[in-house]
């Protein structure tokens, strides 16, 4: 094994969660020999561009299922996934990759989510056609850019306990994220948690610790 990296295979024992391997900034010889140490384990892979994809070895690209829209890997073999018991709501169209990238982490533990796009504020009445539907799962991942409304909104109409995930879409005081975190944070819609800006992964995994706590249903 490189002295670069040590997997934490345990994790998902310890934490309910597996490791996963955030691949950027990392070479393609460390990504390389991570890939290949994994033998037959399973591994989720965030933050792959498809540049990086293209120079791995081709017997190791063909094992993975890439997906270009939220630059994640899924290295062994596909898992049952149960009925939704989240749903991932964003704002806009722009906001997907970051939605994508929530889903395919909570697939890959197993767990199916119902995703609804383009719902933004700007527009409420999309929200609100979709609300008795969002209303239905256990666990709601709310994901937006710009001002970030949608988030204080959410958790002011639902039950159920309402992620934010701040995204990186949005210029001028919007650029990078940092009003959309601002107005999670700031938000007094009680029942509202608040992960990182353009932290898909980390909403999923909120989400499915949250999901030991619910009972089970469709």
């Amino acid at each position: 094994m490189s002295d670069d990296f040590l997997i934490d295979w345990d994790r998902e024992r310890r934490t309910g969660t597996t490791e996963a391997i955030f691949c950027a900034g990392k070479s393609t010889a460390q990504l390389t020999a991570i890939l290949r140490s994994a033998g037959e384990q399973r591994l989720l892979l965030t933050r792959l561009s498809a540049t990086a994809l293209e120079a791995l070895p081709a017997d190791l690209a063909a094992r993975l299922d890439f997906d270009p829209l939220s630059h994640t890997a899924v290295l062994g073999p596909a898992v049952v996934v149960a009925p939704a018991r989240v749903c991932i709501v964003a704002a806009g169209t722009s906001d997907l990759p970051v939605a994508r990238e929530a889903e395919r982490t909570l697939a890959f533990h197993g767990e199916g989510a119902h995703l609804i796009g383009d719902v933004g504020v700007a527009g409420l009445w999309r929200l609100m056609s979709e609300i008795e539907a969002i209303r239905r799962h256990a666990v709601v991942v709310a994901v937006a850019g710009m001002e970030g409304a949608l988030f204080s909104v959410l958790a002011g109409l639902v039950d159920a306990p309402v992620i934010a995930v701040p995204t990186s879409v949005g210029y001028g005081v919007a650029e990078g994220g940092r009003a959309a975190l601002s107005s999670a944070l700031a938000s007094c819609a009680p029942g509202l948690a608040t992960v990182n800006i353009d932290n898909g992964f980390g909403a999923a995994c909120l989400a499915l610790r949250m999901l030991r706590l619910a009972p089970r249903h469709a």
